[in-house]
C-alpha cells in the first residue's frame, strides 16, 4: 500500500499537481499557467470551468507518472469566489479573484450601516455581488436558495474531484471569507447575521470540515483516492515549512508577501484586525477520534506587493531582463549607498493599512546607478518583511520568533535573503521547495491517512535549502530608523484612498 499523497495546488497565476513521498520529496509535478483576466482596472476574474479542466488534466498526469496514492490534499488561493448551479455544475458567472476590488463601496456601506468589518479581498461581498448580478433581487435569490453553491476555490476543486458530491470548505479557508466569525464557533456555524445583511442564503454555503481528515472520495480520479485535506495557501505554507509549534513563523514572498505565526489552541479575543495591523487566523484544524475538530490558531501580517516590484523593474523600468538578474545586478555594489525604495505600488498593508501610499525612491545622488536602485528594491521588500515581523511580535508579545522560514519565488534570491536577515535581525532559513504550499497540503492529508503519525514527524522533516545569519556589521537600528522615515514620505499620497479603512 502506497503512502504517497497527491496534491492539487491552485495559486493566483497557475496551478499544479504533484506526488509527495513519505520522505517529503516532490515527484511527478505538472504545472499549468492560469492567469486571471482584468477586464477593467480593479476587476479580477477567472474562468472556473477552465480551472476545473486544468486541475483534472494535471491530476491525471501526476497520477499516471507517480501514482497510486493513499490520499489527496487540496490547497488553493483564498477568498476567490465562485457560484455554480448545484444540478448542472455550471458557474453562473465568472469567478472573482481575491484581488478584485469591485465591492469597495459595499464594504464601506456594510461597516457604516451594519457595523460589519469586511474587506473587498474577502469572499463575503464578492458572493453578494455575484448573486445580485447573475440571479437578481432578494426574491429571485431566495427562490434558488437550494439550487446554487457558493464556494471559494477549494470548494470548487473538491466539488470537481468528487464528481459533484462534495460541497465543503475547511476552517482555514472559511475563516478568511468574512462570513465566519472564528471567535464564535468556527467548527459548526457560519455568521448568520453577516449572511442576512448581505442577502446570502446560508444554504448555499459549503459544509465546514477539518483541514486534515478524510471527507470523501476523489471519484473523478483513477482509483478514487480519499480527499484527506483542504487548506488555504498561506496556512499550507506554514505547515509545509514545519512551523507546527507556537512562536514558529514563516513568510511567503510571491506576488505579495504573507507572514504567518503559529500560535496554539486558545481562541483569540477578537477576529478583527489588531492594533498593529495583523489578523488572527485558523492555521488548521484536525479531525479527532470523536469526530470533533481540534483547531490550531495563528496570526497573519500582509505585504501588498513583493515580487510585483521585481516585475516592475523588469517589465516597466527595463533595469533587469529576468527576475534572477536582480541578484546579479544588486551584487555589483556592497550597499545601496543611502538609496531607499518603499515597495508601495499597491499601497501599504501591515501595519499601516494605507491604500493611498505609493512607491517611493529616496536618497538618490548623482552617484546613484542601476545597481543601487535594484539593490534598494530588494532591500525595501526585506524591510517590509521586518515590518511584518515587528507587527506580529507587538500584537503577540509572548511570541518571540527565533528563526524566520521563507518560501516563494523571492526566496531563491541570495541578495534578498541576506537583506531580510539583516533587517529582521533573525536567522533566515529557505524552504527546500519554492512553493511550500504543496508540502503543507501533503502533510495535512498524510496525517489523516497515516503517512505521518503526528506533528513531531512533520517537524522532523524540515531540511532547509540554506540558512543565512544577520551580518554583524549591519547597523540595524540606524538603517531601520531611516527606513521608517522613508515610509512616512510614501504614506498618504492619494488622500481619498488613504482614508479607506476596512
Amino acid at each position: 500500500m502506497t503512502s504517497s499523497i497527491l496534491v492539487i495546488d491552485v495559486g493566483t497565476s497557475g496551478l499544479r499537481a504533484a506526488i509527495v513521498r513519505p520522505d517529503a520529496s516532490v515527484d511527478a509535478l505538472h504545472y499549468r499557467s492560469f492567469r486571471p483576466t482584468t477586464p477593467a482596472p480593479g476587476l479580477v476574474e477567472f474562468d472556473a470551468t477552465e480551472m476545473a479542466r486544468l486541475v483534472l488534466e494535471v491530476a491525471h498526469l501526476a497520477l499516471a507518472q507517480g501514482g497510486p496514492v493513499s490520499g489527496v490534499g487540496i490547497t488553493t488561493q483564498r477568498a476567490s469566489t465562485i457560484i455554480w448551479d448545484r444540478n448542472t455544475g455550471v458557474p453562473i458567472g465568472p469567478g472573482l479573484g481575491w484581488q478584485d476590488l469591485r465591492t469597495v463601496i459595499e464594504c464601506i456601506m456594510a461597516k457604516a450601516e451594519h457595523g460589519l468589518a469586511l474587506a473587498p479581498n474577502q469572499t463575503a461581498t464578492k458572493a453578494a455581488w455575484l448573486l445580485k448580478t447573475y440571479v437578481g433581487d432578494a426574491a429571485a435569490i431566495a427562490e434558488r436558495a437550494h439550487d446554487l453553491c457558493i464556494g471559494t476555490v477549494d470548494s470548487w476543486i473538491a466539488w470537481t474531484l468528487s464528481g459533484g458530491t462534495l460541497h465543503v470548505t475547511d476552517h482555514s479557508n472559511a475563516a478568511v471569507t468574512g462570513l465566519l466569525d472564528p471567535t464564535s464557533d468556527p467548527q459548526i456555524t457560519w455568521h448568520e447575521r453577516a449572511c442576512s445583511v448581505l442577502g446570502i442564503p446560508v444554504s448555499m454555503l459549503p459544509s465546514l470540515v477539518p483541514s486534515s481528515g478524510v471527507i470523501g472520495l476523489a471519484s473523478a480520479l483513477p482509483g478514487s483516492p480519499p480527499i484527506a485535506a483542504i487548506a488555504g495557501d498561506q496556512q499550507a505554507s506554514l505547515m509545509g515549512q514545519s512551523c507546527v509549534r507556537a512562536n514558529m513563523a514563516k513568510c511567503t514572498f510571491g506576488t505579495g508577501g504573507m507572514m504567518n505565526l503559529c500560535l496554539d489552541d486558545a481562541q483569540p479575543a477578537s477576529s478583527l484586525r489588531t492594533v498593529h495591523g495583523t489578523f488572527p487566523i485558523i492555521a488548521w484544524s484536525r479531525q479527532q477520534k470523536d469526530s470533533t475538530p481540534s483547531v490550531t490558531w495563528g496570526a497573519e501580517a500582509i505585504m501588498l506587493s513583493a515580487g510585483t516590484n521585481i516585475d516592475w523593474l523588469r517589465e516597466d523600468m527595463g533595469l533587469i531582463s529576468t527576475p534572477e538578474e536582480s541578484h546579479t545586478i544588486a551584487a555589483q555594489c556592497d550597499s545601496s549607498e543611502g538609496v531607499f525604495y518603499v515597495p508601495a505600488l499597491l499601497g501599504l498593508g501591515t501595519p499601516h493599512w494605507d491604500y493611498g501610499a505609493r512607491g517611493a525612491l529616496l536618497g538618490l545622488t548623482r552617484g546613484s546607478n542601476r545597481s543601487h536602485v535594484v539593490r534598494s528594491v530588494l532591500e525595501g521588500i526585506a524591510h517590509r518583511g521586518a515590518d511584518l515581523l515587528e507587527s506580529i511580535e507587538a500584537d503577540y508579545p509572548l511570541s518571540q520568533v527565533q528563526e524566520l522560514r521563507i518560501d516563494g519565488g523571492m526566496s531563491t534570491n541570495p541578495t534578498f535573503v541576506q537583506a531580510l536577515a539583516d533587517s529582521t535581525g533573525r536567522p533566515v532559513s529557505v524552504s527546500p521547495v519554492a512553493e511550500a504550499t504543496t508540502l503543507g497540503a501533503a502533510y495535512l492529508a498524510g496525517l489523516a491517512v497515516g503517512t505521518w503519525s503526528d506533528l513531531s514527524d512533520i517537524e522532523a522533516l524540515w531540511t532547509p535549502k540554506s540558512s543565512v545569519e544577520p551580518r554583524s556589521h549591519f547597523d540595524r537600528a540606524s538603517i531601520r530608523g531611516q527606513w521608517k522615515e522613508a515610509v512616512t514620505r510614501a504614506a498618504g499620497w492619494i488622500t481619498e484612498l488613504s482614508s479607506l479603512d476596512f
